[in-house]
């Protein structure tokens, strides 16, 4: 039901793009920088300014909308030795903006020098794409155009294919700033000291030329000026994530476009506390949670609605609507089935425990997202929700830092947190024993296997398979619960894309065919 409601609104929603005006021969977009003062595409100081490092820097291989790996500058592969070795082909005829041949070794000398990023402990920035450690252990060429990538021992596995989504720069100058791209676009200008880019053609592309011919990039150093420059035409397209962006509708002249991010809204819960050890328990409270209420009064629909750690509208992504329904009634059953009453008509539950009543008390953390000052308010909409179950909720708002002390000495009831999900879909962080971000020490032999056996699936097939076990284990065991993935908003006053997936860090994905 879902996908078909999605569905139903995409094709409602065309009409609307349709009555806005197509971009021509050139486009300017505002974003929020502050930090940016040199080009460097393996470690990105800002969310936004990837978008604009998209144009001009190419991978291996694309992720589409359905979120499948996709060639791109590799045309094949193949996968040997279960999974240890792949083997790429890079397509014939490949070049820099500057004429010169793009080759498996500028592809290898690319991943290594993230690999060695990645590893380097004296520095406090590993870079963007420093997760590929995990699924890579060595790059080679073998010829100009065949690449040789050593999966790393634990993770022989289709994910590869996702972290192939690095940027590609000459050999000569990974450690560069402002290196050549490969891409539709390459840079003109950069003046950080007055807020500008500018991106042209890249003539030397190999594919046809945009009809885009240039992309104006401004800088603003608060999201309200960003806002402001949209409202007074300064810029024709504005990439933000406030919430209030929601008050911008789509109409004759301007569109709102949502796009999905990566920054997984949770609620943890302790299983070494009581009473949320217990699945009941855990089962309830998910019940009890309205996340359509949360997400239409506090983030004013600026979410997307998902279940599980895989984005709705992926090809991984497993619908099991039924199971997580807003049931009041069946959240106060489970809980009377688990003999949690309110024997004394305090207003709050209690049950005997080794021979001494306890009430129904949970403590709730929360810090708030730098972005937007919503999820204190999302705590006490979720403490009303659980107060109708006669829980009493304390709600202590602390720092990110006081959270993360809270989280690793395990000392917390539930605490509203954010995760930001990796390219390579793979959740083991949050779901296996032991793992760095199972907070709540959710223990199940079942998840961990089907997570290790996740990272031998070499086949598409064999993966979606998983995945789907995975899902259908997270519904029955509520390690935590999923709230919605973050969304943001693309203001533009110009049609410049018809990609049905508007996505984080590819904000301008679909510029470099539009109009063809």
């Amino acid at each position: 039901m879902k996908r078909l409601i999605c569905a139903l609104l995409v094709f409602c929603f065309l009409p609307l793009l349709a009555a806005a005006e197509n971009v021509s021969d050139s486009l300017v977009v505002g974003i929020y920088s502050t930090k940016t003062l040199e080009i460097r595409p393996f470690d990105p100081q800002e969310r936004d300014i990837l978008s604009v490092y998209d144009m001009v820097y190419e991978s291996l291989i694309a992720v589409d909308d359905e979120g499948l790996p996709q060639p791109y500058l590799a045309e094949d592969w193949t996968v040997e030795d279960n999974g240890n070795v792949w083997t790429f082909t890079l397509r014939d005829n490949l070049y820099f903006s500057d004429g010169s041949p793009l080759t498996a070794a500028d592809v290898a000398a690319s991943g290594q020098y993230i690999l060695t990023m990645a590893a380097n402990e004296d520095i406090s920035r590993q870079g963007f794409y420093r997760n590929i450690q995990y699924m890579v252990s060595k790059f080679s060429a073998a010829d100009d155009r065949t690449l040789v990538v050593k999966a790393a021992s634990a993770r022989p596995y289709y994910g590869l294919l996702y972290a192939m989504t690095f940027p590609v720069v000459p050999a000569s100058q990974v450690d560069m700033s402002a290196p050549y791209g490969s891409g539709p676009y390459k840079f003109g200008s950069f003046e950080p000291a007055n807020n500008y880019m500018s991106l042209t053609v890249n003539e030397h592309w190999w594919q046809s030329a945009p009809q885009v011919k240039e992309i104006v990039v401004s800088t603003y150093v608060s999201n309200k000026d960003l806002i402001t420059a949209y409202e007074y035409a300064r810029v024709d397209t504005a990439f933000t994530r406030l919430v209030s962006a929601a008050q911008y509708k789509s109409g004759v002249s301007s569109l709102s476009v949502t796009y999905s991010t990566r920054q997984l809204e949770t609620l943890l819960m302790n299983f070494n506390e009581i009473p949320l050890e217990n699945l009941n328990v855990r089962r309830a409270i998910r019940a009890a949670i309205d996340k359509a209420m949360i997400a239409n009064n506090v983030y004013m629909g600026m979410t997307i609605d998902t279940d599980t750690p895989v984005p709705p509208g992926s090809w991984l992504y497993y619908d099991q609507e039924l199971v997580y329904q807003y049931d009041l009634e069946l959240a106060q059953q489970l809980l009377e089935e688990e003999g949690w009453v309110d024997s004394d008509n305090d207003g709050v539950l209690d049950k005997i425990i080794e021979g001494k009543k306890r009430n129904l008390h949970l403590r709730l953390f929360v810090y708030e997202d730098p972005d937007n000052n919503v999820r204190f308010e999302t705590a006490n909409m979720i403490a009303d929700m659980l107060e109708k179950l006669k829980m009493r909720i304390k709600i202590t708002p602390m720092t990110f830092e006081e959270v993360q002390e809270k989280l690793q000495a395990n000392n917390f009831d539930l605490v509203l947190a954010s995760f930001q999900m990796d390219v390579v879909p793979d959740a083991g962080f949050l779901l296996m024993k032991g793992n760095t971000g199972n907070y709540g020490r959710y223990s199940s032999a079942g998840m961990t296997e089907l997570c290790k056996d996740l990272r031998h699936c070499v086949s598409q097939t064999e993966f979606a398979y998983t995945w789907q076990a995975i899902q259908k284990q997270f519904a029955d065991d509520i390690p935590f619960i999923c709230l919605f993935y973050r969304a943001g908003a693309v203001l533009t006053r110009k049609m410049y894309s018809s990609v049905r997936d508007y996505r984080e860090f590819e904000l301008l994905r679909g510029i470099e065919d539009f109009g063809r």
